[in-house]
């Protein structure tokens, strides 16, 4: 059995500040959504606000990626905008005035297109749809508030918390960082099956909601690699750096396409799970930035047409890389500025708009190997075409891309395979 982690964690901390102006200008709260009766609502038009959603979240992931590759410094970037985008929209519940513009438009929201609560209804979806296990598939998604056990959340805050995001809120004594510190981090070790572990080491006492979004991935691939055939190879960094990689090798069938916009070559890798898929881009041999300023929502649905049928030889680097973010500094450079300030409005939150975050912090981890070898024999023959087949081997920096259902759930770059 092939098997592929992904982690993701984000971390906001919301301090108590001095009041602000409150002055909501987005229409269609989503207070009163879930209390209207369900036949009102069009079902073709409900079943399309998830995919609404999923186009703003592919939008914000490549916009996110051009501020997250500048804060890595050509380092590994790996990052869940699922996650990201999950967590601040659950925030727009309670935010009002200028505040809420800047998430929503950072977020790739635009008013005259969706209305707010359509953006809740359209995550709930997407949380429905993705949030399952079976076999060969594993993954979770779930959203979590712990709060100053002397704060009094507004109930319509909490409800459409449940409704939209199934999430939860626990009361807690923030002065006593330790034990409380403990205890988040022990949350987020058995959310994450084990894999982040000790996330928090330097909680502020001050500190009076803490928001934690998490996402959990574990599946298997449906063409597995062979152990015996992974070797040390060279991977070439840059100019000036070689590593030694283990190169997975594999001989198949895979759906391929290179993009002469962007001068790469794109490798659809299909899941068990018919509906994941993972994407590795090579970009040609100092074509990176090319690449990268190029890749768009339409880059990827122009990929998913063009894809197509051959043999490969296929060399593959064994990896395990994390990344982890001040999201503070990417979506401020991104415009989401008042809720980092004095001039934060989460009123709807509290009833008071003294809110702030002071931190928010995003973490990911991607494992990719060749675990087991237990495929049956049925699923390890595969009849290859007499034609010489293509060799593609991904020995230089990468791009990759995990979606489920068209979302985009992962998204990075590995510029050194052998760097946690």
């Amino acid at each position: 059995m092939k098997s592929i982690f992904y982690l993701c964690f984000l971390i906001a901390g919301i301090h108590a500040d001095k009041p602000c102006e409150q002055n909501s200008s987005y229409n269609n709260s989503p207070e009163n959504y879930h209390s209207r009766k369900r036949n009102q609502v069009d079902p073709v038009n409900e079943n399309m606000l998830g995919h609404k959603v999923g186009r703003s979240i592919c939008q914000f992931a490549f916009s996110f990626y051009k501020e997250a590759y500048f804060q890595r410094n050509n380092r590994n970037v790996i990052f869940s905008p699922m996650s990201i985008s999950t967590a601040f929209a659950m925030l727009t519940l309670g935010a009002k005035s200028e505040t809420l513009q800047q998430i929503l438009s950072v977020l790739q929201f635009k008013p005259n297109e969706i209305q707010q609560r359509e953006i809740h209804e359209g995550f709930r979806q997407l949380m429905q749809t993705l949030n399952r296990q079976n076999a060969n598939l594993q993954l979770e998604m779930g959203n979590v508030l712990f709060v100053k056990d002397q704060l009094k959340l507004q109930q319509k805050f909490l409800n459409n918390l449940k409704n939209f995001y199934s999430g939860e809120a626990f009361p807690e004594n923030f002065k006593n960082v330790r034990l409380i510190q403990q205890k988040i981090n022990n949350y987020i070790e058995n959310k994450t099956h084990g894999k982040i572990v000790n996330l928090l080491n330097n909680l502020d006492p001050v500190t009076e909601i803490l928001l934690v979004s998490y996402i959990y991935l574990k599946a298997t691939w449906n063409k597995t690699f062979n152990p015996k055939y992974t070797r040390d190879d060279d991977f070439f960094v840059d100019g000036n750096t070689v590593v030694k990689v283990p190169m997975m090798f594999r001989l198949g069938i895979y759906k391929h396409t290179y993009d002469d916009q962007l001068s790469s070559t794109v490798v659809q890798m299909d899941y068990k799970e018919e509906s994941t898929k993972a994407y590795f881009i090579l970009p040609d041999e100092g074509q990176m930035r090319k690449l990268e300023n190029g890749l768009s929502c339409e880059s990827l649905s122009k990929w998913r047409k063009l894809l197509s049928e051959s043999s490969v030889n296929l060399y593959l680097p064994r990896f395990s890389v994390d990344g982890k973010f001040d999201l503070k500094q990417i979506l401020y450079r991104m415009g989401i500025r008042n809720l980092f300030a004095n001039e934060a409005d989460l009123s709807g939150i509290t009833g008071l708009p003294r809110h702030r975050i002071s931190e928010a912090i995003h973490q990911a981890t991607v494992n990719v190997d060749e675990n087991g070898t237990e495929a049956s024999a049925a699923s390890a023959m595969e009849i290859v075409p007499m034609a010489v087949p293509a060799t593609i081997k991904f020995n230089r920096p990468f791009m990759i891309i995990i979606s489920s259902n068209n979302n985009i759930l992962f998204m990075g770059k590995i510029m050194n395979p052998m760097k946690q």
